[in-house]
């Protein structure tokens, strides 16, 4: 038996051998692919983000030994030997991709993933050098510039994702040629154009992204033709017209995301519900210029599971809400801010059994005492639903996740019972008239609270206990006094603190959390100085406007490589500009106003009013200021994520003065930020003329300066400024005719100046107060009562003006001459005293 057994090992054994002999060898990298890649990662240096560990390696930094086939993120042919994938995903690349780079030597790769690094530049059209490649994803690389036309030669291409980079113009026409791609993403870029046609040449497409774009124009009737489309999503552009009835014929779409774009005329669902049930579950049409009823034919899609419809204008028609009942597997229904004046009854919705995110905000709602939700309700949001009573019903919903009912009418004490709430996360009850909290003063601090709006309320002493879980809380406009509560301390994982227009005073807390990113304290009574402690490097936004701190800014602040946001304006810091503030590369909004600054100006900028900076502005001035010269809008808002979901957007707000007033400025997105105001300082000299760089402009105020010369004709330039105010400074000549065509300056004021001449003709400047132009003693026309004398008047003006330059220039000669003619006579003396022959000899020398 044992000989059996050894005979039938020996067997397999040799049996093994031989397949080992006659089967293809598993080769190592081969040397020339080795080399490329140690070539390409040489290309770019290592810069690891914040929150990676020092000690942490990156992909490439795993790279030693020979086998390159063995190395992170590579993959080779085992065959062959080839490297047939790349993938470097947020490996910390930074550096642009070279045209010569070579990474085109691995002309056998089938895939690039190089999403997440920093490969700031351009595409390099040599990438078409990759003919075998079937994926491309360059997702979040900070890549610009056109997206080449060589891309059409990959012809093996399945897969193309170049979202989140700033590529601009039109998708070219080539990528009509890619006729085996199935997956095309191009989503938050800067592509402009009409809708790509050649998309149509596609008919292996199933998903189609090209979100947060400036697309515009009709889709094409056609849709249809990509029979094979399962996800088409546009969320984001300009697209218009009507939405094409083709777009659901096709039998496998599933997702469809048209919202946020300027659609418009009747929804036709054009599709046949007795040919066969539609495929779509999902379908996004908010903010769109949709006008008149909700089309009653959505409710044929018995399919869908996601269903937004937010800010349909139904100039105030009635909403047959009882449509919906037939869509009953909806999970997500959005109906906020329809302009209805429908009442609707939240038992209405208690027949969707598989309802879990339901938004009515904006849409006044019937609350009966019995009534009962589904327990499924994960997010609920009833804001601005003119609320009188702390709704009931939301004790039984146990799995309530999110809960927004913010600007209601909503009276007394928030109670005990809310916070007992297993699943509760997320809590806004702000803009209401809420005094106080139900129970014992630790009734929040025993839950597990991670984001708490408490804002616009009247809430006053004492300030509630936190939960040490607690992310976001926002307890501004309310009536809390004393000093800031030294317990918000204990809060580790706090990362946005919000206690603006509250009665605080003491000192500042020296014991922040060194993780926080938000901190707005504006408006309240606090003084002292400013902690250097209290500067966490991980801040994005700071505000303590309007206080009555004293003392020199914290240099600490020169830590926080990511801040965009600060205000230390109407206070009392006495210091000179921060020049060290230039090298925060991040920050975007700057407010220093009335405080005792003083000293020579740097070029970072907002709003520095009311100081004492001094110095001339250089004419090149504004050249490097690219934030104002192109359409870019600042997100100042803190968008937190917690297990998949997000909290609303936190709104900055600044005062400024504009139109002639004093304002407050709040939005999520800062388009003001395009404002400029040095008034009431000392600034001398010309009125730079770089500024006409800024085509984004809205607000120039540089009054009450010591400004001179002439107004810059290339003001007229900036065509989206709606405010000028250059009062009480010392100007001269005449306003320029070219302001008379800004259609959007609805506010100037030149008074206190010396201004002559005619005021130029245009609707907008004809239209201002004879106050605008007070007090410049040469100045005519409409809307003064001195009338112009003509072209003569004018010319005479202007010769006068024209002779006094001359005579000044004349002086200057005089001035000048006077000096080289004395010398020219003694020197001349000198000469000639000396002896003949020597002068000679010097002569000689010289000709």
């Amino acid at each position: 038996m044992m000989k059996i057994i050894w005979s039938l090992c020996l067997i397999f054994s040799l049996f093994n051998s031989i397949l080992s002999f006659s089967s293809p060898a598993n080769h190592l990298c081969l040397p020339d692919q080795r080399d490329a890649l140690w070539e390409f990662k040489s290309e770019f240096y290592i810069q690891k983000p914040d929150w990676m560990e020092s000690d942490t390696k990156t992909t490439t930094e795993k790279w030693k030994n020979t086998d390159c086939c063995s190395w992170d993120g590579v993959s080779c042919d085992p065959k062959t030997g080839k490297v047939v994938e790349l993938f470097l995903w947020a490996s910390s690349l930074n550096g642009p991709l070279r045209s010569n780079s070579s990474l085109f030597r691995l002309k056998h790769l089938q895939r690039l993933e190089l999403t997440s690094n920093n490969l700031s530049g351009t595409l390099p059209s040599s990438i078409s050098n990759l003919k075998h490649l079937k994926v491309l994803n360059l997702r979040g690389c900070d890549m610009f510039g056109k997206i080449p036309s060589s891309l059409g030669n990959l012809s093996h291409l399945t897969n193309l994702d170049l979202s989140e980079n700033d590529f601009t113009g039109e998708l070219p026409d080539s990528i009509g040629s890619l006729t085996q791609l199935t997956e095309l993403q191009l989503a938050v870029a800067k592509l402009t154009g009409k809708f790509p046609l050649q998309l149509l040449n596609l008919s292996e497409l199933n998903g189609i992204d090209l979100r947060f774009n400036h697309f515009q124009g009709m889709l094409p009737s056609n849709m249809s033709s990509l029979s094979k489309l399962a996800s088409f999503d546009i969320t984001g552009n300009s697209f218009s017209g009507s939405v094409p009835s083709s777009l659901f014929l096709i039998p496998s779409l599933m997702i469809l995301a048209l919202g946020k774009n300027d659609f418009n005329g009747p929804l036709e669902i054009g599709y046949n519900i007795s040919s066969s049930p539609s495929t779509l579950g999902s379908l996004s049409l908010e903010e769109n210029s949709f006008i008149g009823p909700i089309s009653g034919s959505i409710s044929k899609l018995v399919g869908l599971w996601y269903l937004v419809l937010s800010f349909w204008n139904t100039e105030k028609g009635m909403v047959d809400f009882s449509s919906f009942l037939h869509l009953k597997s909806l999970k997500t229904l959005h109906l906020s801010y329809l302009n209805t004046r429908s009442i609707v009854d939240l038992s209405l919705f208690s027949h969707l059994m598989s309802l879990s995110d339901l938004d009515l905000s904006g849409i006044t709602v019937k609350i009966s005492e019995t009534l009962s939700l589904p327990s499924t309700i994960e997010t609920l949001a009833l804001s601005s639903c003119n609320i009188a009573v702390f709704p009931k019903f939301l004790q039984n919903l146990t799995s309530l996740y999110s809960l927004d009912i913010s600007v209601n009418r909503i009276e007394g004490q928030v109670p005990e019972w809310l916070w007992s709430l297993p699943a509760l996360r997320y809590v806004n009850i702000s803009q209401n008239v809420f005094s106080g909290f139900e129970g014992s003063a630790d009734v929040i601090q025993r839950s597990e609270k991670v984001m708490l709006d408490i804002s616009s309320n009247t809430f006053q002493d004492p300030f509630p206990l936190l939960s040490n879980s607690t992310v976001y809380f926002s307890g501004s406009n309310n009536r809390f006094s004393g000093e800031i509560p030294r317990a918000l301390c204990e809060l580790v994982n706090l990362d946005t603190l919000v206690l603006s227009n509250n009665n605080f005073s003491g000192s500042f807390p020296r014991c922040f959390n060194a993780r926080i990113s938000v901190l707005h304290i504006q408006n309240n009574s606090l003084s002292g100085v400013f902690p250097e402690e209290s500067v966490s490097v991980y801040l994005r936004s700071l505000d303590v406007g309007r206080n009555r701190l004293s003392g020199k800014l914290p240099k600490s602040l020169i830590n926080c490589t990511i801040l965009e946001f600060l205000n230390m304006g109407d206070n009392n810091f006495n210091d000179t500009f921060p020049f060290w503030l230039s090298s925060l590369a991040n920050l975007q909004i700057l407010v220093l106003r009335s405080n005792k600054f003083h000293g020579p100006l740097s070029s970072l900028m907002f709003d520095i009013s009311e100081n004492h900076f001094t110095g001339v502005l250089p004419s090149d001035y504004f050249a490097s200021w690219s934030a104002m010269s192109s359409a870019v809008d600042i997100v100042d808002s803190t968008l937190f994520k917690y297990a998949g979901r997000s909290s609303p957007y936190y709104h900055n707000s600044v005062g400024l003065t504009n139109k002639g007033l004093k304002m407050e400025l709040v939005g999520s997105v800062f388009t003001m930020y395009k404002t400029i105001d040095v008034s009431g300082n000392r600034l001398e000299g010309d009125v730079p003329e770089s500024i006409c760089l800024l085509k984004e402009l809205i607000v120039l105020n540089m009054s009450n300066n010591a400004f001179t010369g002439r107004i810059p004709s290339s003001l007229g330039k900036l065509s989206n400024l709606q405010s000028l105010d250059l009062s009480q400074n010392g100007l001269s000549g005449g306003i320029p005719p070219e302001l008379g065509k800004l259609t959007f300056l609805a506010r100037m004021n030149f008074s206190h100046n010396r201004l002559v001449g005619p005021i130029p003709q245009g609707t907008q400047i004809q239209s201002q107060n004879s106050s605008s132009f007070a007090e410049n003693h040469g100045l005519c026309g409409v809307p003064l009562q001195e009338t112009c004398g003509g072209k003569e008047e004018e010319e005479e003006a202007t010769k006068e003006e024209e002779e006094e330059d001359q005579t000044l220039s004349w002086i200057a000669v005089v001035i000048a001459y006077v000096p080289s003619v004395f010398c020219g006579l003694t020197i001349s003396h000198i000469l000639f005293s000396c002896k003949p022959d020597w002068f000679m000899r010097i002569f000689h020398s010289f000709t």
